[in-house]
């Protein structure tokens, strides 16, 4: 495709640039990224691509935009709260960038679709925040010959590379397997300064552009790591991996695999979700019980920063880490023999409290079901939900 008047004019800039020129603005605007959420490294990813001219843009999604997104997602506003966030982020592309053919699939990315949603894209950019969707990315991109463009954030650090391309390692060549299940927090938990998704994002975006281009040096083979705190960058030399089970030398990954379960996120059997049931009690009946003026102890397991957001007066404070210590001097003196409820964000972290209470001898412990969320929600509106 040969470029346009109005296309010269849009991105004259880019056409003064020796290293592009009109050859290279052509197979920008004739090339396909497919990007993988349109969240906080999603959003600065697909506007920039969109504003440097791809021709195809691919958006995987099936979540809707929340108050909490606006803090980092830029490619979403308050306009748009509650609606899909592909359909979001298309609106937002089509006004920067009406030429961009825009192609949503409004799913989750599963093994038994990635392989017929990556055929057919240049460049698959990974905006995700979650272990088994990086792996499933990863062998979908190795399996089909696809150039995969990684970044991650949590709190103030985060990281870029490129993995399956010109020879290079791939992402289970750098993390062979995945850390235990809740050792690394998700930004939901730990946080997330807003400004590193955009510049990770946009790292993420120029390793893109370089490859389409077929310029410069991309990635491969070098993981990028930047401190925003201390504003550092470190670079990791990366070396393939002949033994590595999907891309050496004698591959034992022939085909897309159960990826929640190799990441230990098993599906729970009957059994335990009728103990973990048995473990919670419904925010009503704490309600009820500290109404009556109940002697039991009430815990708040979230950190000190989420407790500066929000709290419930009543509750008394012992992070999740120092009870997983299962050091009985750390607990405040709690007793055996104490009546213990717990609480946290949504009642995930108090129910993992819950069973390492247990596993302590603390036998008459509860997990508040649904954590300050579902208090918020029932109890009292005026503590607000984050």
């Amino acid at each position: 495709m040969s470029l346009t008047q109005d296309q010269i004019n849009r991105y004259s800039r880019h056409l003064l640039l020796p290293e592009v020129g009109v050859e290279g603005q052509e197979k920008i605007c004739n090339s396909k990224v497919l990007c993988i959420g349109s969240g906080g490294l999603g959003s600065p990813t697909v506007l920039y691509l969109a504003a440097a001219g791809v021709g195809t843009l691919g958006l995987i999604d099936f979540d809707v935009v929340d108050q909490s997104n606006l803090q980092r997602q830029i490619a979403h506003g308050e306009s748009t709260v509650g609606m899909l966030k592909t359909e979001s982020a298309k609106a937002r592309i089509k006004d920067i960038n009406s030429d961009v053919n825009v192609v949503v699939y409004n799913e989750r990315l599963t093994s038994e679709n990635a392989l017929r949603i990556f055929e057919g894209w240049d460049v698959i950019v990974d905006g995700t925040d979650n272990f088994p969707t990086r792996y499933l990315a990863n062998d979908a991109c190795v399996l089909l010959g696809k150039p995969y463009v990684y970044g991650c954030i949590l709190r103030f650090e985060g990281q870029v590379s490129v993995f399956n391309h010109a020879g290079g390692p791939c992402y289970r060549c750098l993390y062979p397997e995945p850390p235990p299940p809740g050792l690394v927090p998700s930004c939901a938990e730990g946080g997330v300064l807003g400004v590193l998704c955009g510049i990770i994002g946009c790292l993420q975006t120029n390793e893109a552009l370089k490859i389409v281009l077929e310029k410069g040096e991309p990635m491969g083979g070098r993981l990028l790591i930047f401190d925003a705190l201390g504003t550092k960058f470190r670079e990791m030399k990366l070396r393939r991996d002949k033994n590595c089970p999907i891309c050496g030398e004698n591959p034992t990954i022939k085909e897309l695999i159960d990826y929640e379960q190799f990441c230990g996120i098993l599906p729970a059997a009957a059994e335990d979700e009728e103990a973990d049931r048995a473990m919670e009690i419904e925010p009503e009946a704490v309600k009820a019980m500290l109404d009556a003026g109940r002697s039991f102890r009430f815990i708040d397991v979230r950190g000190e920063g989420e407790r500066q957001i929000c709290r419930i007066d009543a509750a008394m404070m012992i992070p999740l880490d120092v009870i997983e210590e299962r050091n009985p001097e750390k607990l405040n003196g709690l007793k055996k023999t104490d009546e213990i409820v717990i609480h946290c964000k949504s009642g995930v972290r108090s129910l993992k409290a819950a069973k390492a209470l247990k596993s302590m001898g603390f036998d008459n412990v509860k997990s508040m079901r649904g954590g300050i969320l579902e208090w918020s929600e029932k109890i009292d509106s005026s503590i607000p939900q984050y």
